[in-house]
């Protein structure tokens, strides 16, 4: 594990994979370009970064289904989880591990809406972490009875109060200390 770093707060990149994205999931050009410049900014800001790539029998890790988009590519000291199910703690140490370096805030941007989006955010608040949602960061398919941008909104409202604070992307606050960088 990384030494901690300067704040708070940590991006969790969830999902971002190529397979995923061979579904042509809603906007997904777009998600890409902010979860992207999420990433770009939470460098620049010293901001740990956690990317969580789903595994499955259909995309076992090291495939290409299973590696992340192209312009998304890890670097120390960013980490990278691996997951099973649609929360990013069901099966993971990855709890443990934000709290061992002081984060208490989570910014989540990345794929599966109406699935690790919504998992990860409602499981993130009941284990005392705030949340942040990027809002216009994630994306997801359409389903059997909404097209994705209403999958998408209705998550968005739902997951907002209870669960997280729901915000653009460029208006994302990464804490150091008690600021905001």
């Amino acid at each position: 594990m990384p030494p901690q770093r300067n704040s708070q707060s940590a991006l969790i990149v969830i999902d971002m994979q190529r397979a995923l994205f061979a579904a042509q999931p809603h906007d997904a050009d777009f998600v890409t370009r902010r979860v992207c410049a999420l990433i770009d900014r939470a460098r620049r800001d010293d901001v740990q970064i956690v990317f969580v790539q789903n595994v499955s029998e259909a995309h076992p890790r090291g495939s290409n289904g299973w590696r992340l988009l192209a312009p998304m590519e890890p670097r120390f000291p960013d980490w990278v989880i691996d997951k099973t199910r649609p929360s990013i703690f069901h099966g993971t140490n990855l709890s443990a591990q934000l709290k061992a370096i002081g984060i208490s805030r989570l910014i989540l941007a990345g794929a599966g809406t109406d699935t690790s989006i919504d998992a990860s955010c409602r499981a993130a608040a009941d284990l005392g972490f705030e949340v942040v949602l990027a809002g216009d960061a994630h994306t997801t398919v359409d389903g059997e009875l909404l097209p994705a941008d209403m999958i998408i909104a209705h998550h968005n409202a739902t997951l907002s109060g209870p669960f997280a604070s729901v915000v653009a992307a460029d208006s994302v606050g990464f804490w150091r200390g008690a600021e905001f960088a």
